[in-house]
């Protein structure tokens, strides 16, 4: 159960559900239980009756004493019947306090979980598959609901059943009582025994639920390159083994599960011969009438259930544990991105970084040594090098995805550890290189992180980031609906409506990673020419492997295994003769060849 302490704070929020539920449980089971005792009364009476009955055989007193007893037989039955209807009615409340609070905690639950992932960093992503964190927070958190409606509603149903039924019995007979639970440690130590295996069985079973759940997510999102590459028979049959596994660790769990029902049977039947067979030497030494021996068969039936319910319940709470075991797992891990000042400012946009070391935690890869730059309010620098050379790390630094692992990264003189995290990224337009767009419509994707923004700057936006004329071409226009990361649209328009996502916001700092590479020639110096304008009063950082992007920057640096091996303007890199004008020479070259 210490797994599971984690949903007490549920428990105290909806506490009156719980103490209202628990209540209802107890008068809906006094109402079940109190019929075996007006059974008993009803078989006695019969019994006493009938020997009355025959007395006065041949008098009219005989039909009296028969209407006497007719009447009080329709009277206990219906009793029994009324006691029916209000066992029906608080059962109907049980399930509308219990139940009811077990999806209110499934909401919360859920909800906290989301709300965490969103806080979690970069690195935790890196490590952890999408399948499983998408597993922890259906499956698993459908494993608690489990627990904290339907098992803890007969949990409580059981208790109280015992309590009543062993309270009622015992007032009857002590001894037959003392028989009839003779059974019970042995119940208990097979529940015991059985709870370990599942709970082993439970874990292995959620962990390779995950994996299905990776798998599929993966195949489905790069379904364009299974089918370009014809996999779809091998992800099939790589994706029978998975469910196969699953198949036979469900099965093996099943039959496990399936001792429950016929021990209890087993012992329910055992107490009820115990019942028949004491009991009927009680009857003959006179302590006991024929009508409690139905009464104590009755509560043998009426204890059979829940205990058969008690493995059930058992069952279901060691699988709760162990998903609640893998969601504590993810809930917690703590985001070491956190503010020490918390300082909330509009920012000006002066960057400086000094002797920067960067190590990625996850896999330990070195991707900066001792990088330093300054770029002033308003200026631009491009960041250019090979694939690997570091030049995304730097863009995730300055977004503070990551913290740097040496020297210090400042924010118009602020250590960037002192800013409000979400106050610094709100001021950031920031252009990914690998794009993702939301399986929303172009206008809310354009306006995506603005709370409010007119229609005329979304359309000045895509016009920016030469998109517009794209847009209009399409039959809804901007209401049209993206497909699942944006594969509606080409390569280039992926890129180009994460552009005017970024500058629609109107960022004081805008970092555009390798934005252009998806888009031709034509294309790029269209969004070049449009962006001179956007990035003026602006600080801007432009990522690229592409020299043709550079000539926007007022300063260039060259980038490579981390080091900057070359940095000025654009005309002192050329003279220099260095790497850049290597690249310069190269790419130029290409160009002129591919037009």
């Amino acid at each position: 159960m210490k797994y599971l302490k984690h949903l007490n704070k549920y428990f105290l929020k909806y506490k009156w559900y719980l103490i209202l539920g628990t209540v209802f449980t107890a008068v809906s089971n006094l109402f079940g239980v109190v019929p075996a005792q007006i059974v008993r009364y009803a078989l006695d009476l019969v019994k006493e009756t009938i020997d009355l009955y025959f007395l006065f055989d041949g008098f009219k007193l005989q039909s009296s004493v028969y209407e006497f007893f007719a009447f009080s037989i329709l009277l206990y039955g219906l009793m029994i019947l009324v006691l029916a209807l209000l066992k029906g009615v608080f059962l109907f409340l049980v399930r509308q306090t219990l139940i009811v609070m077990s999806r209110h905690i499934e909401f919360d639950l859920k909800n906290e979980i989301y709300h965490h992932y969103q806080t979690l960093p970069l690195s935790f992503y890196r490590k952890n598959n999408t399948g499983d964190l998408m597993a922890r927070i259906s499956e698993d958190v459908n494993k608690v609901r489990m627990y904290v409606g339907p098992a803890i509603m007969y949990g409580l149903n059981l208790i109280t059943v015992f309590i009543l039924v062993i309270w009622y019995m015992l007032s009857v007979n002590q001894k037959l009582t003392l028989w009839v639970l003779l059974p019970v440690p042995f119940l208990s130590f097979s529940i015991y025994f059985v709870n370990t295996i599942i709970m082993r069985k439970s874990e292995q079973i959620q962990a390779n639920l995950s994996k299905i759940s990776t798998f599929t997510q993966e195949a489905f999102s790069g379904i364009r390159v299974l089918k370009s590459f014809v996999q779809e028979e091998p992800s099939t049959i790589a994706f029978t083994k998975q469910a196969n596994i699953y198949r036979q660790k469900s099965l093996d769990l099943v039959k496990v599960d399936s001792l429950f029902s016929p021990l209890v049977s087993v012992l329910a039947g055992l107490s009820s011969v115990i019942v028949v067979y004491v009991g009927g030497m009680e009857v003959m030494a006179g302590r006991l009438t024929p009508g409690s021996i139905t009464e104590f068969i009755m509560y043998v039936y009426m204890l059979t259930w829940p205990m058969i319910a008690l493995g059930w319940t058992a069952s279901q709470i060691q699988r709760a544990a162990a998903s609640q075991q893998r969601i504590n797992e993810f809930l917690n891990i703590k985001t070491d991105i956190v503010s020490k000042q918390n300082i909330s400012k509009e920012i000006e946009g002066d960057i400086e970084v000094r002797h920067v070391h960067f190590v990625y935690p996850d896999s330990g890869i070195v991707a900066l040594k001792d990088f330093s730059m300054k770029v002033s309010a308003g200026e631009s620098v491009a960041i250019l090098g090979t694939t690997g050379s570091g030049k995304s790390t730097i863009a995730n630094l300055l977004c503070r995805m990551y913290d740097v692992s040496e020297g210090e990264i400042r924010i118009d003189k602020i250590p960037i550890k002192n800013l409000n995290v979400n106050g610094l990224r709100s001021q950031i337009g920031y252009v990914p290189q690998d794009v993702f767009l939301f399986s929303d419509s172009i206008r809310n994707n354009v306006k995506f992180g603005a709370d409010e923004m007119t229609e005329e700057q979304i359309i000045q936006a895509a016009k920016d980031a030469d998109l517009y004329d794209n847009v209009i071409d399409f039959p809804e226009g901007f209401d049209t609906v993206l497909g699942e990361r944006g594969v509606t649209l080409s390569g280039g328009q992926k890129q180009r409506l994460s552009i005017a996502r970024a500058i629609a916001r109107e960022p004081r700092i805008l970092i555009l990673d390798d934005c252009l590479s998806a888009v031709d020639t034509k294309t790029e110096n269209q969004i070049l020419n449009n962006l001179q304008g956007i990035m003026k009063g602006r600080t801007s950082v432009i990522i690229s492997h592409r020299v043709s992007s550079a000539k926007l920057a007022d300063r260039i640096i060259m980038l490579d295994d981390g080091y900057i091996v070359e940095q000025g303007t654009h005309d002192d890199l050329m003279e220099a003769n260095g790497v850049y004008r290597e690249l310069y020479d190269k790419q130029m070259s290409v160009e002129e060849v591919a037009t």
